[in-house]
C-alpha cells in the first residue's frame, strides 16, 4: 500500500471503530464485518466483495503496532499533501519516506534532516548519489513495498503460491508457507524499490488477511469448532461425530453431567507449522429446542417435576453473602 493512500482512506471510519480502540475490540469488529460481507455468504454481491476488500484492507494496516503508528502519523499530517522534487516532479510522501524506512527504525535528527533538505534547511544531505542515509555507511538500500493479499481459510491452512500484480504491472509469485496466521507478514528481499545510488534493492513486505470459516475459528496452532448436543445427551452422556479440517469426523465421549461450554480436545487435528501442531478443540453446546411436540412438552414436564431443584439456589445464596 502506497503511503498516499494512507491520506485518502480513513481506515478508522471503514471498520467504525475510533482511535483509541483496543487490539481486541479492533480484532472483534473485523470479525463481525468480515463474516458479515464474506463473498461466500454474498455469492455474486460485488459490493459486498468490494466491502470485505475494504475492510480487510482498513484491519491488516491498523492490526499491525508500527503500520498503525506510522498511518497516525502521516494522517495526522493532513490530506492531500505532495511535495515537489528537485527535478520537477511530483513526489508524494511515500517516496519521500522509502529512505527513511520504518517510523521506528529512525530518530528526530534523522526526520529533521529529511524536511531540512526538503526546505531549503541545514543539512540538505538526503539523497546524495553515495554514502547511504546522511552520506554515511555505504551505499544505501532501496525502500520496502508493502502490499496485501486476502487468502481463504484453507489456503492459508495448507499453504500456496499465489500471484500479486503490483503497482508497476510487476506480477510477484508468492509463496504461502503452511499455516500462516491473520495479519502476518511475508518478507520478500529484493523485491521492493531499487536502490538510488547503487545498493541493494528493498524487500517486498506482504500482509496477509484470513478470511475467517464459517465452522472453525483459530487460536494460535488450535482450532476451535463449536458442537451442539442435545440435553439428553449433555445429562445422559452420549458419543458423538466431530467434524475436522480435513473433512473426516472423529468420534468423542460426552460425559455424562457434560455442561454448555466444556472442551473436548483431539489431539494433533489443529494447525501444522514448522513450531509444531495444534488440537482441534470441541466446545460443546447444549441447544434448546424451540419447537417441542405436546408429546415432548409433557414428558419435559415429568422431568421438571422430578427435578424439583432450583439451579440458581446457589447463586442467589452467594449473591446476597456478598452484600
Amino acid at each position: 500500500m502506497a503511503s498516499q493512500d494512507w491520506f485518502d482512506k480513513d481506515f478508522y471510519a471503514v471498520l467504525g471503530v475510533g482511535k483509541d480502540v483496543s487490539d481486541a475490540d479492533l480484532k472483534k469488529t473485523y470479525r463481525k464485518l468480515a463474516r458479515q460481507h464474506h463473498p461466500d455468504s454474498n455469492a455474486g454481491d460485488a459490493q459486498a466483495e468490494a466491502r470485505f476488500k475494504e475492510i480487510s484492507e482498513a484491519y491488516s494496516v491498523l492490526s499491525d503496532a508500527e503500520l498503525r503508528a506510522e498511518y497516525d502519523q502521516m494522517r495526522a499530517m493532513g490530506s492531500g499533501a505532495r511535495f515537489t522534487s528537485s527535478g520537477g516532479g511530483a513526489q508524494g510522501f511515500d517516496d519521500i519516506f522509502r529512505g527513511f524506512g520504518r517510523g521506528a527504525q529512525r530518530n528526530q535528527s534523522d526526520f529533521d534532516d529529511i524536511l531540512g533538505g526538503l526546505f531549503g534547511g541545514s543539512s540538505g544531505r538526503f539523497g546524495q548519489p553515495s554514502g547511504g542515509f546522511g552520506g554515511f555507511g555505504g551505499p544505501s538500500k532501496g525502500g520496502d513495498i508493502t502490499a496485501n493479499t486476502t487468502l481463504d481459510f484453507l489456503t492459508a491452512i495448507r499453504g500456496d503460491t499465489v500471484g500479486l500484480k503490483m503497482q508497476d504491472g510487476r506480477e510477484v509469485k508468492v509463496k504461502i508457507p503452511a499455516g500462516v496466521a491473520d495479519g502476518q507478514k511475508i518478507r520478500l528481499k529484493g523485491k521492493g524499490q531499487p536502490s538510488p545510488d547503487g545498493g541493494e534493492a528493498g524487500d517486498l513486505v506482504i500482509t496477509v488477511s484470513v478470511r475467517p470459516h464459517p465452522v472453525f475459528e483459530r487460536e494460535g496452532l488450535n482450532l476451535r469448532v463449536d458442537v451442539p448436543v442435545t440435553f439428553a445427551e449433555a445429562a445422559l452422556g452420549a458419543t458423538i461425530e466431530v467434524p475436522t479440517l480435513e473433512g473426516d469426523a472423529v468420534r468423542l465421549k460426552v460425559a455424562a453431567g457434560t455442561p454448555s461450554g466444556r472442551v473436548l480436545r483431539v489431539k494433533g487435528r489443529g494447525v501444522t507449522t514448522p513450531k509444531g501442531t495444534g488440537d482441534l478443540l470441541a466446545e460443546v453446546v447444549v441447544a434448546v429446542p424451540s419447537n417441542l411436540s405436546p408429546t415432548a412438552a409433557a414428558a419435559l414436564a415429568e422431568l421438571a417435576k422430578a427435578m424439583p431443584e432450583n439451579p440458581r439456589d446457589e447463586l442467589l445464596a452467594r449473591a446476597r453473602a456478598g452484600r
